[in-house]
């Protein structure tokens, strides 16, 4: 095993088991920590381009979200905004390499998926409503980028991408569900677990 996927494995371990068992003082140290050491696997990958630049400039605005988030209630709204941004990078950097080819049951899954979640939390949402919404689409806008590219290239690094981007988007979904309208233990848990695997993987496709 490498050493990214292990350091990666033993912090993003010790976050979700703080975040389980509700330690703040850990959840603070190692949420930064597994972020940072993405960030630094992103930046040693071979050959880097402006796809590969735009991956740690996604990280970057992941790891300012994360930090607003762990303030009080009144820094949401930019935490909300840095999310956002960080899945347009993303997005972006996965649309460069795209032949475009339409694969429609794509979003038309997405659009389901989205529905459904906007109505489980949209009554609840009061003034950050838009804010939620437009991160939300943004989540969702990536994983068809990102689903559409590999039903395109249909190789290694861009199921790795895919596959990430997807783990993302059930990320945001859960959080917001969690936050919004059925709160539950596992949630911040079942969030990051999902999210450090989906940013290592998008993150490996670098190496591919």
């Amino acid at each position: 095993m490498s050493w990214p996927f292990l350091a990666v494995f033993f912090s993003g371990w010790l976050y979700i088991d703080a975040a389980y068992r509700g330690t703040n003082w850990q959840q603070w140290v190692f949420r930064p920590v597994t972020m940072l050491l993405l960030l630094l696997w992103a930046c040693q990958a071979p050959n880097l381009e402006v796809s590969g630049y735009l991956i740690i400039a996604g990280l970057l605005t992941t790891l300012l979200s994360d930090a607003l988030r762990m303030f009080p209630g009144k820094y949401l709204l930019f935490s909300f905004i840095a999310l956002f941004l960080s899945y347009l990078l993303y997005t972006i950097s996965f649309a460069l390499h795209m032949d475009f080819s339409l694969f429609f049951p794509l979003p038309l899954i997405l659009l389901v998926v989205g529905i459904v979640v906007m109505l489980t939390v949209w009554n609840r949402l009061d003034n950050m409503r838009w804010r939620v919404v437009d991160s939300f689409v943004m989540a969702l806008l990536m994983a068809w980028i990102a689903g559409e590219q590999y039903f395109s290239l249909s190789n290694d690094s861009r199921f790795s991408v895919v596959a990430g981007a997807i783990l993302l988007l059930l990320a945001h979904s859960i959080n917001i569900i969690a936050q919004y309208r059925f709160p539950f233990k596992l949630s911040k848990a079942m969030v990051a677990t999902c999210g450090f695997i989906g940013h290592f993987l998008i993150i490996r496709s670098l190496y591919l």
